[in-house]
């Protein structure tokens, strides 16, 4: 499917929602220990989503449905919520939140490699340009506008907690796009997007709340939990806005424009987290950004334009 202005919406708003995700992240570095953070988040979610979707749950019959499909679920539930933003939050405790999400930036480069191994696609050459372009901006920020210093680029503890997170996130978005027959066509249980982030929460809080209880155990001079206005309404976005609605605008632009596509869209998250870190915390994006963000910008354009026949990653609506 051709990009067109409902979907260049659904694929722009999860990194800006995200790009609020990383910054809030860093500003509660001393109000809550990230693993427990991220378990806090998606117990608010699950609150706002069981109104509208406990039917999903209502029945006998509804909940065979979810046990028979418990291993996809509860993969998708450890890798979209109990893994990537336990990964993050833990990243922002040594990384910045430009960091942070420029290595997530790397995304297209994962998708592609994922697609490979999992599912046999193989990226064209048009791909593999439009990759290229969105990480010569991932670099060009990191070098500071100084490419030729990458290599005495050093990473900190951070950077390798967001490059795990990032490839999880990828697997994650491939589980969407290619999901096992249990969960295609007539077979799928007739859940609408909210009833299916439901049952990824449930199997994902178990997953979080488990990582929270060992981050308790393993780390006892982790930073105490400060109950305050900041860390409540930090709490009431993280629920509702990178987790809701940015989940459901990303299965949307997974599902109708493919992995490789969303992924280019996530590079803007950087660009997004520079403007709001600017806003938030001081630290404005220079010129380089300037560079990278068209960088960026070129690699989505590059593979925006493409013939209408051809075809693209198919995945659940």
């Amino acid at each position: 499917m051709q990009l067109n202005p409902r979907l260049s919406l659904m694929l722009t708003l999860p990194p800006l929602l995200w790009a609020g995700n990383a910054v809030i992240g860093r500003l509660m570095i001393d109000h809550a220990p990230p693993l427990l953070l991220n378990a806090l988040r998606w117990t608010g979610s699950l609150v706002l989503l069981l109104p509208l979707t406990w039917r999903v749950l209502a029945t006998a019959q509804q909940r065979a449905e979810i046990r028979a499909r418990w291993p996809h679920l509860a993969l998708l539930g450890l890798l979209g919520v109990g893994s990537f933003n336990s990964l993050q939050y833990l990243a922002l405790r040594t990384s910045t939140p430009l960091n942070v999400t420029l290595i997530g930036a790397s995304m297209p480069l994962w998708m592609m490699i994922s697609g490979a191994l999992l599912y046999r696609v193989r990226p064209n050459a048009r791909d593999a340009f439009a990759a290229a372009l969105s990480l010569a901006g991932v670099v060009v920020v990191l070098t500071r506008g100084q490419p030729w210093a990458l290599s005495q680029l050093e990473f900190v503890p951070g950077d390798w907690f967001m490059l795990v997170a990032t490839t999880c996130w990828s697997a994650y978005s491939w589980l969407l796009a290619r999901p096992p027959a249990s969960m295609r066509g007539a077979a799928r249980p007739q859940w609408d997007w909210a009833g299916f982030l439901l049952v990824q929460v449930l199997f994902g809080l178990a997953w979080a709340w488990i990582a929270a209880a060992g981050e308790a155990i393993a780390w006892p001079e982790r930073p105490p939990l400060h109950w305050d206005w900041a860390l409540v309404l930090s709490l009431v976005y993280l629920a509702i806005f990178p987790s809701l609605v940015a989940y459901r605008a990303w299965g949307v632009g997974v599902a109708q424009a493919g992995p490789a596509m969303a992924a280019l869209f996530s590079n803007l998250t950087p660009l997004f987290a520079a403007l709001i870190s600017g806003a938030a915390l001081g630290a404005w994006p220079e010129a380089y950004h300037l560079l990278a963000f068209a960088l960026i910008v070129a690699g989505i354009a590059a593979s925006a334009l493409r013939p209408a026949a051809r075809a693209v990653v198919e995945g659940p609506a």
